[in-house]
């Protein structure tokens, strides 16, 4: 078995001496990576025992998150679909309700799925006549997962089982007869950084093995090329996303299923424009994109190929057109105004006709209903209220309430308030502020700062259990809506990738240094948490300002910004990050990768790196070789270091499919180490 010394511990790149003494911690089956995590744990527990409100914590936790959790219902013929998690669940339950009798039953119980309700039901989709579900399960957390269908009328599983899938769509044909999945190869058969290549399209009959569905669709000379289909609402075509990563420049092409000899006909090219189909007539096409429109339009294209076909319906306007259905002949806008949303209604041929009043600062987290219905169903939620379903009838544009949650929480005691402030190079930023009504800037609050910035993904208003201890005891909880995600439309987005991503630090930093300025908090107070980019986000502003935060939560983070590509499905990144492979972005990778900037002559702020060793997203070995270093530093410099925590979840992957429970102990341990490591009013 190699040592740690059989790994390179440092490599000349573009002529740049890099150094990485911690390489070895990427490989999970070394004996002294083993040994790392077996004194990490130590450490860790040995941290947390000292802590007095660790069990006060996770009493409140453990009554925030006792609450049924809703989820927008989907209806398809005489069947409602939805998914709900009652209190006592830790996975949510897919539910069934028939028209017929009225009676509501389970369908799908994930909780049984496993002992420790570790495998989770990821997704589901409904065949045409709602005689049969499509679900994915997923194992601890993991990206891959397994198709399997039962029948809604007799609650029997089929025998299929479809494997190796992740990132896919079922799209059922018109007969109810089989669906268009994507799958990769075997895993078992690639190398780990190319289990997320060589994507390809099948058609999979009920009642067949696997191994006899029939490819409908690859692209052998381009295996970087991700593929999710679906079937038009009439049907008669099936459509093909084509997407490079995470680019959301996808490519769409269809399929005539009556004239399948004929090919797909490309309506746009992969990297040409966002393009999201909405609904089409015939050969008419309805797609929300962002082609000539920074914050996108509605337009429709004949693709019967004549020239001169693409015709605007509903024009860009001042708010982004964050999503677009077709419900009752109409189309049903979700608009992203300042980060919160707003509803709208449009006729066919573009004619405003009425808004759907929501509440201030809150986000729309689901809109389902068909192009023939009379009623869609609407989710809400906000920074204090978990999400309501409500129903809209459109005969006499009503909207109304039809199930919420009632939690432990008062939240009329609290209120959102949102602040706009200018970054380094004068930029706008808008930041969310959640806290008691009562609050007052006399002396400086605790105050937990949460970013992500990237991947074209906007921080609208969500509601999240784990902070309310945090604002029942004062603290305010504060959201940054910084360049790189979708807020504002394609060009905020692409402000904060490639060379421009060190502009979302640059916002990330001014935000903390803005609420210390206008005394919401102090740097002994203000601690900053993010996940995923998230935690890359917090990584790279605790090393550039240290001084400027108390403590710091980074989740599931990527950390080494020269060889994230190199493991699993870090390539699918490279639009947003960039790769160390080309020399130019080698120079703006190394000069903010957190990793490779770690000074061991500075004092950093505790850190709690938190992990999961499921993660097959973005591998542990991200957070592990920057704990490393971190504690490394510290041993040099111990009267002026701080804590360096790593937790690793054992059975859980990136976040998704985690049951309550573990949550809850996630943010036992978060809360905790911020009361450790924050000054408190009581410390002076």
């Amino acid at each position: 078995m190699k040592k740690s010394n059989d790994y390179l511990k440092e490599e000349m790149i573009h002529g740049t001496r890099v150094m990485d003494p911690y390489r070895f911690l990427e490989d999970p089956e070394r004996e002294d990576t083993r040994e790392w995590l077996k004194t990490q744990e130590e450490h860790t527990s040995e941290y947390f025992s000292g802590n007095e409100k660790r069990e006060d914590y996770r009493f409140q936790l453990q009554n925030h998150f006792q609450y049924t959790k809703y989820f927008v219902p989907e209806r398809v013929k005489s069947f409602l679909y939805f998914l709900k998690a009652s209190e006592e669940n830790n996975q949510p339950k897919l539910y069934v309700k028939k028209d017929r009798d009225l009676h509501t039953e389970t369908l799908i119980d994930p909780n049984k799925f496993s002992d420790d309700q570790t495998v989770a039901l990821s997704s589901y989709f409904v065949s045409r006549d709602g005689k049969y579900v499509a679900y994915g399960r997923s194992k601890q957390g993991s990206d891959w997962q397994e198709i399997r269908i039962v029948n809604s009328d007799t609650f029997e599983e089929l025998s299929d089982r479809i494997s190796w899938v992740k990132f896919t769509a079922v799209a059922w044909d018109g007969d109810s007869e089989g669906f268009y999945y994507t799958r990769f190869p075997d895993p078992a058969t690639r190398a780990s950084e190319d289990e997320g290549n060589s994507a390809k399209v099948y058609y999979h009959r009920l009642g067949t093995p696997q191994n006899k569905d029939r490819l409908i669709y690859e692209d052998p000379e381009d295996k970087e090329l991700g593929f999710q289909p679906i079937v038009t609402d009439d049907f008669r075509f099936l459509g093909l996303y084509l997407r490079r990563g995470t680019s959301p420049k996808n490519g769409f092409y269809v399929l005539d299923l009556n004239r399948p000899e004929k090919g797909f006909y490309p309506v746009f090219e992969e990297g040409e424009a966002e393009a999201r189909y909405i609904s089409n007539d015939g050969t008419d096409f309805y797609f929300l994109t962002d082609l000539d429109a920074d914050r996108k339009r509605i337009i429709r294209i004949s693709i019967n190929g004549t020239n001169g076909s693409l015709k605007e319906i509903i024009p860009e306007g001042k708010s982004v057109i964050q999503d677009a259905r077709m419900v009752h002949q109409s189309f049903v806008l979700t608009l992203l105004t300042d980060c919160t949303h707003k509803l709208a209604i449009y006729a066919i041929d573009g004619e405003y006709l009425t808004n759907i009043d929501i509440p201030e600062f809150s986000s729309v987290v689901g809109v389902s209903g068909k192009r023939n219905h009379r009623e869609m169903y609407i989710g809400i939620t906000n920074f204090l209220s978990p999400t309501s379903i409500y129903k809209y009838n459109f005969d006499v544009q009503g909207l109304s309430e039809i199930c919420h949650s009632k939690v432990l929480f008062d939240n009329e005691d609290y209120e959102t308030r949102q602040v706009f402030i200018p970054s380094k190079d004068g930029t706008e930023i808008p930041m969310f502020i959640t806290g008691k009504k009562d609050l007052t800037l006399d002396a400086p609050q605790k105050a937990l700062l949460y970013g992500y910035g990237g991947f074209n993904i906007s921080m609208t208003p969500q509601y999240n259990p784990g902070i309310l201890p945090w604002l029942e005891e004062g603290g305010l909880y504060v959201v940054a809506n910084l360049r790189g995600g979708g807020e504002y439309g394609d060009h905020w987005h692409q402000a904060g990738t490639l060379s421009n991503k060190q502009k979302v630090y640059e916002d990330f930093i001014a935000c903390g240094q803005w609420l210390v300025d206008h005394h919401y908090t102090s740097p002994e107070k203000l601690g900053i948490y993010g996940r995923s980019n998230g935690g890359l986000l917090v990584a790279a502003s605790m090393i550039q300002r240290p001084d400027l935060f108390g403590a710091v939560i980074s989740s599931v983070p990527v950390i080494d910004m020269l060889r994230y590509h190199k493991f699993t499905i870090g390539r699918y990144w490279v639009p947003e990050y960039g790769t160390a492979e080309n020399p130019e972005h080698f120079t703006f990778l190394y000069r903010y990768s957190p990793l490779h900037n770690v000074d061991e002559n500075t004092t950093y702020p505790p850190i709690l790196i938190s992990s999961a060793e499921g993660d097959n997203r973005v591998v542990p070995a991200h957070g592990m070789k920057f704990a490393a270093t971190l504690q490394q530093a510290a041993e040099k410099n111990p009267e002026a270091s701080n804590p360096v925590i790593f937790r690793l979840e054992k059975k859980a992957g990136h976040g998704h499919g985690k049951p309550t429970y573990k949550i809850i102990e996630e943010w036992t341990d978060f809360l905790s180490f911020l009361h450790m490591e924050l000054q408190n009013d009581t410390e002076g």
